[in-house]
């Protein structure tokens, strides 16, 4: 359990005195933020913030979790060096759209083409290895069952989890992406949320098939549980230390590079862990505003007519008059209040089974 604590602890540490020395890198070279003429104007004031901020906190987990398992003298496992093989891979993709939009002054960054050939590449890579690399029990990372607090149903097969497994990819880094509007908003958000696999991957270890007390009772069926939470905590805390810097009036933000990176690891951590289904209300606020886009588009597509003043959801409430950071922790309470209720339904599942 100390590696969670380490991990944890210095991801944190990493992230609060990392971050300035690049926002002053940043700043040095003009890597300022576009800002979009058709959003709410008070994000004019934003316009030259430093960006590409995830390159901190992707940074700050991988350093996090070397240095943890040097101190405790552990090795690497497969689950978790595949869950921040996704997150860099995510990453990369998400700074070469970020770097693009800054550096070569065009606004829509990667073509749409690019940007998706590079996510379908990593996806596909992390679905196709999570499937290899069984253990002496013959887990493998993922599992080609569908899941939901743990593996339910029929095997889908390997073709289908990986187009499943994509879908997870692009839906979670895409709703981060779209989260990421205020200050501080998608970066708490996420913090809440691998909290909770913080949680999970513990209670999953101490429930975990593999340990010989849980022979022939009810347990879980993951790989390598504990590792997992160790990466997640690595992520919290990274994230955490990032937010001290990201939170309103932002002295960076994520960009691209951090969004797609998040998702990524959410996606990952979920496909791992056995708990694909319940990452939609674990990670609820980014549910959330990727359907009031939806919803947007395809009512003014259908009718003519736009449901809200403005989509994502967070940028409807601030054109109602709501201060940014009003939006941001009533927010925040929401995604509190579904990693509460995604945690209440994982123990119910636990006891279900028991």
């Amino acid at each position: 359990m100390n590696q969670i604590l380490f991990a944890g602890v210095i991801g944190l540490f990493l992230t609060l005195i990392g971050t300035p020395l690049l926002i002053k890198f940043l700043a040095r070279k003009g890597y300022g933020q576009f800002i979009r003429d058709d959003g709410p104007r008070t994000h004019g004031s934003k316009k030259g913030t430093p960006t590409m901020g995830g390159i901190a906190f992707i940074l700050a987990t991988l350093i996090a979790y070397a240095v943890t398992k040097v101190i405790t003298s552990k090795s690497p496992t497969t689950s978790g060096l595949l869950v921040l093989f996704l997150t860099a891979g995510m990453g990369l993709v998400g700074f070469l759209d970020d770097y693009i939009k800054i550096v070569k002054q065009r606004s829509l960054g990667l073509r749409a083409k690019a940007k998706m050939a590079g996510q379908l590449i990593v996806g596909i890579a992390f679905a196709v290895l999570a499937l290899q690399f069984a253990d002496v029990r013959g887990q493998t990372p993922a599992s080609t069952r569908l899941s939901f607090t743990q593996d339910f149903g029929w095997s889908i097969g390997p073709v289908l989890f990986v187009v499943w497994a994509l879908f997870m990819i692009l839906a979670m880094s895409n709703g981060v992406n779209l989260t990421d509007g205020l200050d501080g908003l998608a970066t708490g958000a996420s913090v809440m949320v691998f909290g909770a696999y913080v949680f999970i991957g513990t209670w999953q270890h101490g429930q975990w098939c593999g340990n010989s007390v849980t022979a022939g009772a009810a347990c879980y069926e993951v790989r390598d549980p504990l590792d997992l939470a160790v990466v997640a905590s690595a992520l919290m805390g990274s994230c955490f230390g990032f937010l001290w810097w990201n939170t309103s009036p932002a002295k960076i933000f994520m960009g691209d590079t951090g969004s797609l990176a998040l998702g990524g690891a959410l996606a990952g951590l979920a496909i791992c862990s056995r708990t694909e289904l319940l990452l939609a209300l674990l990670g609820g606020l980014f549910v959330l505003i990727t359907m009031s886009v939806i919803i947007q588009v395809g009512s003014f597509r259908l009718t003519g007519k736009r449901v809200f003043r403005m989509a994502p959801l967070q940028h409807h409430f601030e054109l109602k008059g709501w201060s940014e950071v009003l939006v941001v922790v009533r927010f925040w309470i929401i995604q509190g209040l579904c990693v509460a209720v995604g945690l209440g339904i994982f123990y119910a599942g636990w006891l279900a089974i028991k």
